[in-house]
């Protein structure tokens, strides 16, 4: 029986230039290489996905702006399962890297509902997964003026319900709700 496939992983090795050369695109800016070996350490750290995007090749992305399907490009979250990163001999202030990533799936409840087949027999149809939401939640929030909890629970959750847990988290009375000013930092509680 044939499977579904696994989750796709992707390893790579390359090198950051301390100087430039024929291999840097013209007018893109470039780092030392320790600020890129900061970067991907940094993201490492987050414990959160990132996310990887390949275009096969400068040449084939100008075929894929003119309308032309590229098959070669990659564009999905992964985690960073290793990176590891040294000095070239050699080229002083080359860096060489290996790096590792793993396909990340958002997981999520799926939605079924219940629909009728035309000999009137009832079924659970599986919905389509929506959308994950990327974004990194911020840990504090400034209010700006017209801002209530209300306002910023449906900013941040998507409802009202999480309020209360703003208002607990900061120490913020009933009385001090109807008074909040612009300016003031709140804590966000994590989602979840």
């Amino acid at each position: 029986m044939i499977k579904n496939p696994g989750l796709r992983e992707i390893k790579f090795s390359s090198f950051f230039p301390a100087k430039t050369g024929p291999y840097v695109i013209e007018d893109v800016p470039l780092f030392q290489p320790m600020w890129y070996v900061g970067m991907i350490r940094k993201w490492m750290e987050t414990k959160h996905p990132i996310r990887f995007i390949y275009i096969g090749s400068y040449a084939q992305h100008l075929s894929a702006v003119k309308g032309k399907r590229n098959n070669y490009d990659i564009n999905i979250p992964a985690s960073i399962e290793s990176f590891e990163w040294r000095e070239v001999a050699g080229s002083p202030g080359d860096i060489e890297y290996t790096l590792s990533l793993k396909e990340y799936v958002f997981y999520q409840a799926r939605l079924s509902k219940l629909q009728t087949l035309p000999n009137g027999e009832q079924v659970l149809v599986q919905q389509p997964p929506a959308r994950p939401d990327e974004r990194v939640m911020p840990e504090t929030y400034t209010m700006v003026s017209g801002d209530t909890l209300n306002k910023v629970s449906m900013r941040f959750y998507g409802d009202t319900h999480r309020a209360r847990d703003i208002q607990k988290l900061n120490g913020i009375t009933d009385a001090e709700t109807k008074k909040l000013l612009p300016g003031r930092v709140l804590k966000l509680p994590p989602k979840g």
